[in-house]
């Protein structure tokens, strides 16, 4: 039996060695915030942490994976969405049907990690996810409010994101 270190938790799974690595954290392991997008990496939804990395887990086969290798999902992210990149999601509404977000989440915290003040072409080369609502401004804004260590205050009704202090 292989073994796999997910969310800080050595797991056993059995798959075939192409089985991608999303597959087994979805039907063997139950982890389903990790999405199936498109299947060839380039929408990034199933986008998972690997020892901080950014993989995207639809194309990459489980058994290439050592168990040494740490795997974050959005689950194991924190386990009550209390993680900084999540408030900031939630504060500045940033997922509408939300189907991509977890790996938009990912992407952005392994960003911050590595570029605890990104710019905007960092945020711009960094976030390769597609995001088909369009939040991409969204985005942006709660990156840089984590990296401002919550400066922004919400979004609203209308999509003006307020910051402390502003008169709108």
């Amino acid at each position: 039996m292989a073994k796999l270190n997910v969310n800080g938790k050595v797991q056993d799974y059995q798959a075939d060695d192409g089985t991608p690595l999303l597959w087994v954290l979805r039907e063997q392991l139950g982890l389903t915030g990790t999405k199936y997008g498109c299947g060839i990496a380039q929408c990034g939804s199933c986008t998972v942490l690997i020892d901080g990395v950014p993989t995207r887990s639809c194309v990459r086969p489980a058994s290439s994976v050592k168990p040494t290798e740490k795997i974050t999902t959005i689950e194991g992210l924190s386990p009550d969405g209390s993680h900084p990149v999540q408030k900031a999601w939630v504060a500045l509404d940033v997922p509408q049907c939300g189907f991509c977000q977890s790996g938009m989440i990912l992407a952005a915290t392994a960003l911050l990690k590595a570029k605890p003040n990104p710019s905007d072409q960092d945020i711009d080369e960094a976030m390769t996810n597609i995001c088909r609502c369009g939040t991409y401004n969204r985005v942006r804004a709660a990156i840089k409010q984590v990296a401002a260590g919550g400066a922004v205050k919400k979004a609203d009704a209308a999509g003006i994101i307020h910051t402390e202090g502003s008169a709108t």
